[in-house]
């Protein structure tokens, strides 16, 4: 793959985007950038803080800020949040500017890989299984739409999910 290209990860928290991101770009040689850590190194505040202070919008519009300053960039794997792509304008700016993979996993997974849900502010005060089946439901038609490729993750090596991945966007992409 030519490492000018993007690869943005999407799915819900616990499908292993920020794991498989960081093993892409170790095998590509490119940088490796978190959306949601970013978010909090501008801000100097966590996700839960933000979420507190600021609500879930104010939050919403600061992904928003950094997903339309990373996509700009040239060479990256991103891992975005799992609400990244509520926003439409998100969604846009990630298929516009390199190859959308969905990081699909099921509802148990998830909900073993989040365990609590501590420093999960969409789980806060939850039924973990039942809010992620919640999100879900709203939420998977939306990574649906924007992915050119979906890999599933459940019960595998990180890895294998990042090789697949690459065999994949290789197979997609012209040389």
């Amino acid at each position: 793959m030519s490492t000018h290209r993007n690869i943005y990860l999407v799915g819900p928290m616990g499908s292993g985007k920020t794991a498989v991101g960081k093993q892409l770009a170790r095998l590509l040689g490119v940088p490796f950038v978190d959306s949601d850590t970013e978010i909090e190194r501008r801000t100097g505040a966590d996700i839960p803080l933000i979420f507190e202070k600021e609500g879930e919008a104010g939050f919403r519009e600061r992904e928003r800020e950094v997903i339309a300053e990373l996509t700009q960039r040239r060479g990256v794997v991103l891992s975005t949040g799992g609400g990244a792509i509520l926003k439409e304008e998100n969604r846009r700016q990630l298929q516009a500017g390199g190859v959308v993979v969905y990081l699909e996993t099921s509802i148990a997974q998830q909900a073993a890989r989040v365990r609590d849900g501590e420093n999960r502010p969409m789980l806060t005060g939850q039924d973990t299984t039942q809010r992620l089946t919640e999100l879900m439901a709203h939420r998977a038609p939306l990574y649906r739409e924007v992915a050119a490729l979906t890999v599933r993750t459940d019960g595998r090596r990180v890895r294998d999910v990042a090789e697949e991945i690459l065999r994949e966007v290789d197979r997609i992409l012209p040389p």
